[in-house]
């Protein structure tokens, strides 16, 4: 089976690097599905989940916290802001971080510092996709993996 080459780099680390059959990347017009020999493109790349599938092994997913991707018919390179495997999701950190801008987009001051604002909302948007694919796919919860986890701060083993 054909196969490209995959990279998913973040600001400080290779988050995955690798022959792929196939990866599917949360695009800001929606979903990108890469196979071997896609057309080139450009995209930006939306908070979310990555996936990646490589023969004969079980499908890997990652967190993406938003960036762009460039898809040449041999090689797919996704740049981000930050990215990380399920598995090493902290949920506890997810979710404190999910707090603090809820906290800050429901006060009412939060029209004066338009830049923290900003800031707040891209951090909600990181932290929730964080938390639904370490619930989706295993992550960490106070050092533990967790199976199924709830937002709300329960725990569905």
């Amino acid at each position: 089976m054909a196969t490209l080459r995959f990279e998913f780099v973040a600001q400080d680390h290779i988050v995955f690097q690798g022959d792929v059959n196939m990866v599917i990347i949360p695009g800001a017009d929606g979903v990108l599905g890469v196979l071997p020999r896609h057309a080139p493109l450009m995209a930006v790349v939306n908070p979310g989940e990555v996936m990646v599938r490589q023969e004969g092994k079980p499908d890997q997913f990652f967190v993406v916290g938003g960036g762009f991707v460039e898809v040449k018919p041999d090689k797919v390179v996704l740049v981000a802001r930050s990215g990380e495997s399920a598995e090493a999701i902290d949920a506890v950190r997810a979710e404190a971080a999910m707090r603090r801008a809820q906290e800050f987009l429901a006060s009412p001051d939060k029209e004066r510092d338009m830049d923290r604002r900003i800031a707040m909302e891209a951090s909600l948007r990181r932290s929730t996709a964080r938390l639904k694919i370490a619930r989706r796919h295993g992550g960490r919860r106070d050092g533990r993996p967790i199976s199924g986890y709830d937002t709300t701060g329960s725990e569905s083993d």
